[in-house]
């Protein structure tokens, strides 16, 4: 009994760690806070020290979200930490494609938690993985809990452009 106890159990933190929790504190429509988040160039470009995901694109380091902002293009902003959460790892590399056809327009950001968790406190992200497409005014485009597919991000990329999905 005591076994099955202990699986019971590790099976419950394992599900807790990839858990969609709480998140999405911005509604549709607002605007989102400046924000200074970590950069490679703030960690020297060591990858180990703003990231867990065994494959990272250093695409996804090269702005803070305040500077992201700045910018004008809009932002697919990726909580995910792929170290304790598979689903994230995943999601991850599932935005690496959608980059290779957007990063000319779209300004891709990875938070890992253990290295920005200043963002999932000013996102209120509990849970992960959650994704946020933020407009080029700086306000709230679409909020995604849980891990989405190719399928479901290209309409949503589509619409933001105002362009045919699939098209």
């Amino acid at each position: 009994m005591n076994l099955l106890r202990c699986i019971v159990m590790l099976s419950l933190f394992a599900l807790a760690a990839c858990d969609v929790g709480g998140g999405g504190v911005f509604a549709i429509g607002q605007a989102v806070p400046s924000l200074k988040t970590k950069t490679l160039a703030d960690v020297g470009g060591d990858m180990s020290k703003i990231t867990s995901y065994r494959y990272p694109d250093p695409r996804m380091y090269q702005l803070s979200f305040d500077d992201a902002l700045k910018t004008g293009k809009p932002i697919i902003m990726e909580f995910a930490t792929p170290g304790h959460c598979t689903q994230c790892d995943k999601q991850l590399q599932m935005l690496k494609v959608v980059m290779d056809e957007y990063e000319d327009r779209v300004i891709f950001l990875h938070m890992d938690q253990y290295y920005n968790p200043e963002a999932y406190d000013a996102f209120q992200v509990r849970g992960e993985p959650w994704t946020f497409v933020i407009n080029a005014q700086g306000k709230v485009d679409y909020v995604a809990p849980g891990r989405m597919l190719y399928s479901e991000m290209m309409p949503v990329l589509a619409r933001l452009f105002g362009e045919k999905p699939g098209g």
